[in-house]
């Protein structure tokens, strides 16, 4: 049975049964991911920023003879924002190929076109059974990105000592756990504004404006994710010159997620890049000592980055794929088939 389902009014035995299928697909396809938690997962669920909505919809087995409810077998849901609907789906991997993935996909669909949008997004894994199934429905692969983790039990402490001291005279770097004191939220909204025309897909958008930087790390914070920021700081003019953001989420704990890293053109050449991220793995070993991992995504052109990155001990993983599907072909192509 599916259904439309709220997060915020679950019922407690309903998201226990739904982490149970999300850490089963994790098992399946990245068993070298850690397993997800409880914590917070209904307000990971729920929480968005404002202007967003999220609609999801559970696939439930029939309920036991005494009476209690069915496991959930399979849940997705889709992010409106901008002009896209991103996509999510999870199916139990016993009840993959069932056609259960198509229905969710079609339900989730037929809501998306009567909202008005026109083109619905769904990251998905490589080298996962994820990358067939969406081909198989017509989505069009847009965008891709590296994985890479970062092992800290097997960071070098010392050089990466020298790395976070390795920047240019006028500069100094600053850490702001939690995220950012009020007056720097307008110079790190221009040093992210400069730089926006860097292309880093659609599905993930940065935050180009003061007030917009500050629901997103509110938003972080309400949805059980801790923000953690290093900047480089102009010493002549005040400006952000270079920054990077690491968010470690109650969800999982033990494996931190790597959002931006940005240096401004003017100050390129100076050693900003390394520097910063080095700086943060060493404030993150004080911050969060049962942080175990740090996961990263670049674009594959970014050699330069990728190159950081590998210094720092980072390990490419696997690729991160983007694609997107017109909603119109998308519905009639489902309910042609159903």
């Amino acid at each position: 049975m599916v259904r439309e389902w709220d997060p915020r009014t679950a019922s407690s035995a309903e998201i226990a049964s739904l982490l149970d299928t999300l850490n089963a697909v994790l098992a399946a396809d990245l068993p070298q991911d850690p397993p997800w938690r409880e914590s917070s997962l209904r307000e990971y669920l729920s929480e968005v920023m404002p202007g967003e909505r999220r609609l999801s919809w559970i696939a439930q087995d029939d309920p036991a003879p005494d009476g209690t409810p069915g496991a959930v077998l399979g849940q997705v849901h889709v992010l409106l924002l901008g002009g896209i609907g991103v996509l999510e789906v999870l199916v139990h991997p016993s009840v993959r190929r069932t056609g259960l993935g198509r229905e969710l996909v079609r339900v989730a669909a037929r809501r998306v076109w009567d909202e008005g949008f026109q083109s619905i997004g769904v990251e998905v894994v490589g080298d996962t059974p994820a990358v067939g199934f969406y081909e198989s429905l017509g989505f069009v692969r847009e965008y891709v990105e590296t994985r890479s983790v970062l092992d800290l039990g097997a960071v070098d402490w010392p050089t990466l000592t020298e790395m976070a001291s390795g920047i240019g005279a006028g500069y100094h770097l600053e850490f702001c756990p939690g995220g950012l004191p009020d007056e720097l939220l307008a110079p790190y909204a221009r040093a992210k504004a400069e730089v926006r025309d860097v292309d880093d897909g659609e599905l993930r958008p940065s935050s180009y404006d003061p007030q917009r930087l500050r629901d997103s790390l509110d938003t972080l914070h309400r949805r059980g994710m801790k923000p953690y920021i290093v900047l480089a700081l102009h010493e002549q003019t005040g400006e952000v010159a270079g920054l990077t953001e690491v968010v470690v989420p109650a969800q999982h704990p033990t494996r931190a997620d790597q959002y931006d890293t940005i240096v401004v053109r003017d100050h390129r050449g100076y050693g900003i890049d390394r520097a910063i991220k080095a700086r943060m793995l060493l404030e993150l070993r004080s911050a969060e000592p049962a942080l175990a991992e740090v996961q990263t995504w670049n674009a594959q052109a970014n050699e330069a980055m990728l190159k950081v990155n590998a210094e720092l001990g980072y390990r490419p993983d696997r690729d991160w794929c983007e694609y997107s599907v017109d909603v119109a072909e998308l519905v009639h192509r489902l309910d042609a088939h159903r």
